[in-house]
């Protein structure tokens, strides 16, 4: 799977994990050039916290863009550190 941005791969991995219809993707797959770490923060009842990365491309930014859970629960415990995109990521085969 890809996760595309601006016509940039963001991450590519054949080891997502698939939750609610969402890919999160491997710390290791995404490209650590494209990612800023966000002050924004969300809470989902059954995962936790999490915590955002706004995506920076050829000068352009997508704030938010992907999220991630550093610390989930106990029953998201396999997306720990992984990477879910959304706000016009493509996410391809």
């Amino acid at each position: 799977m890809k996760a595309v941005w601006n016509g940039e791969i963001i991450a590519q991995s054949d080891k997502t994990v698939v939750i609610e219809n969402n890919h999160y993707f491997p710390p290791e797959s995404v490209n650590k050039n494209t990612i800023v770490k966000s002050d924004t923060s969300s809470h989902c009842p059954w995962k936790g916290d999490a915590s955002y990365y706004t995506l920076k491309v050829d000068g352009e930014e997508n704030k938010d863009a992907a999220w991630y859970y550093p610390n989930p629960s106990h029953a998201a415990k396999d997306i720990k550190d992984h990477v879910a995109f959304w706000k016009g990521v493509k996410i391809e085969p």
